[in-house]
């Protein structure tokens, strides 16, 4: 089983962060291109850094953690799922936060502009917030 350690920890990240998008609906895999603009490119400097390290003889992995898969530069599989698994669960939970704190995304309205009843001075000291 330790041959599948690192996709363990992968898959418990998924399993702990995942839930927030149906749950507190966040709507992070909804908007799919965001999230691919977003990930995307970091993995690709991350995964070319990483084969440079390899063949630098700077970075190894540990065969009995890893599943043995290997893409060309020597680069293990589950190297380059944690490039994507990892920054996808802390977008989740970024957008989980706002979510609770009910902090607009950027690409929607927020409460006041799409209720159109709520004034800007609301709140304390005119925060546009409920008390």
């Amino acid at each position: 089983m330790a041959r599948f350690g690192y996709l363990s920890v992968l898959a418990g990240c998924l399993l702990a962060a995942l839930w927030l998008e149906p749950i507190l609906k966040v709507n992070v895999l909804r908007r799919w291109r965001r999230l691919l603009l977003t990930i995307l490119p970091v993995a690709i400097v991350f995964t070319l850094w990483d084969v440079a390290a390899i063949a630098a003889g700077h970075w190894t992995f540990d065969p009995g953690q890893i599943t043995g898969v290997h893409l060309p530069g020597g680069l293990p599989l589950d190297e380059v799922l944690f490039f994507l698994v990892v920054p996808l669960c802390a977008i989740l939970g970024f957008e989980a936060v706002r979510a609770v704190l009910r902090r607009p995304a950027g690409d929607e309205p927020s409460g006041a502009e799409s209720a159109g009843t709520e004034s800007a001075g609301t709140g304390p000291a005119g925060t546009g917030r409920e008390p």
